[in-house]
C-alpha cells in the first residue's frame, strides 16, 4: 500500500513495498557530499544531479555460519513527457552482514547529467528495489524540476526564437535592430522540426543571405554552417548563430536577413526573413 515519504526540506516522493525491503530516505544533491535539496529547488540544463538512498529490511540467508543480503536495483530518469533522458542506472547489493552490523544500512550513490538541451518541467527518478533472498520488492519516485530553454515543437522544418543581438555573448534580444556602419551583427535562432534518425541523429544546415528593402539579395553566405550528431536523449532542436560584418560603406537604409535551413536527411527546407536596419 502506498505510503508518502517526506524528505528533508519537505522534499516529497512515495514507495510502494511488498515485504520487508524498504527504499529508506531517498534525496536529491547538487553533489556528492552535499546536503539533501528541497523541492523548491531547480536543476538548469547541463547540470549534474546526484541521487541516493538507503536500503533497508533486507533478509538475511545463512552460508556456512555467516549471515549474508543480496539485492539488485534498477533506476530509469525520465523527462516531462515520459522519455528517458539517459541509460538507466542498475546495480547489485552483496554483503556480509556481521553482528556489529545491525544497524547498517546500504548505500546507493548514483549521478547523471541534465542533457544542455532538455525541456523545462518536472522530472521523475524512479527506483526498483528487489530482494534476492526475501523475494519482496519495492519502488519509489522522485521528482525533481528543471529549468531550460523552451522551444515549441514543430511538425515540419521550422525557425523559432530568432533574435538580433549586439555581440557574440549577449543574452537580451535587441528591441530594435540598427547597426552602426563598421559594427558586426550578431544573431541567434533554433531549428526546430526536423527529422532525427536511427539513434537520434540529426543533420541540419543553414546560411544567410542579405536582401535590400526591395527584396533583391546583396549578398549570400557562400558554405552553410552544418549541425549534426547524435545522442541518447533525442535533441528536438538545435541551436544556430551567426554573425555578418556591416562594411564602412554600407549605405543606412532598411535591410532584411534571409535564413536559410536544410534538413540534410529529408532535404526538407525552410526560410526566414527579418528586417533590421543600417544607419
Amino acid at each position: 500500500m502506498g505510503r508518502p515519504l517526506l524528505l528533508p526540506g519537505a522534499l516529497c516522493t512515495a514507495f510502494l513495498a511488498l515485504g520487508q525491503v524498504r527504499i529508506d530516505s531517498p534525496s536529491l544533491h547538487q553533489f556528492d557530499s552535499g546536503p539533501p535539496l528541497t523541492v523548491e529547488h531547480r536543476f538548469l540544463t547541463g547540470e549534474h544531479v546526484f541521487f541516493r538512498f538507503a536500503v533497508t529490511g533486507l533478509k538475511k540467508i545463512d552460508k556456512n555460519d555467516d549471515e549474508f543480503v543480496e539485492a539488485s536495483w534498477r533506476a530509469e530518469i525520465r523527462d516531462p513527457a515520459g522519455t528517458l533522458l539517459v541509460e538507466p542506472r542498475a546495480g547489485k547489493i552483496a554483503q556480509q552482514v556481521f553482528a556489529e552490523d545491525k544497524e547498517w544500512k546500504p548505500i546507493v550513490r548514483q549521478d547523471f547529467l541534465i542533457p544542455p538541451l532538455a525541456p523545462s518541467g518536472v522530472y521523475k527518478i524512479s527506483i526498483k528495489l528487489k530482494d534476492e533472498f526475501g523475494n519482496s520488492e519495492a519502488s519509489a519516485e522522485i521528482p525533481f524540476s528543471v529549468r531550460g530553454h523552451d522551444v515549441e515543437p514543430s511538425d515540419s522544418l521550422v525557425v523559432r526564437n530568432f533574435r538580433f543581438l549586439r555581440s557574440e555573448e549577449d543574452r537580451n534580444p535587441l528591441r530594435d535592430a540598427v547597426y552602426a556602419r563598421g559594427s558586426t551583427l550578431w544573431a541567434r535562432f533554433d531549428i526546430a522540426g526536423y527529422q532525427l534518425g536511427a539513434g537520434n541523429r540529426y543533420d541540419v544546415e543553414y546560411s544567410l543571405a542579405i536582401l535590400n528593402a526591395e527584396g533583391k539579395e546583396l549578398f549570400a553566405q557562400e558554405q552553410p554552417a552544418v549541425e549534426q550528431g547524435q545522442s541518447f536523449y533525442p535533441r528536438r532542436y538545435t541551436p544556430g548563430a551567426v554573425s555578418l560584418s556591416v562594411d564602412k560603406d554600407t549605405l543606412p537604409g532598411n535591410y532584411q536577413l534571409l535564413l536559410r535551413v536544410r534538413d540534410r536527411s529529408n532535404n526538407q527546407t525552410a526560410e526566414l526573413r527579418t528586417a533590421f536596419r543600417v544607419e
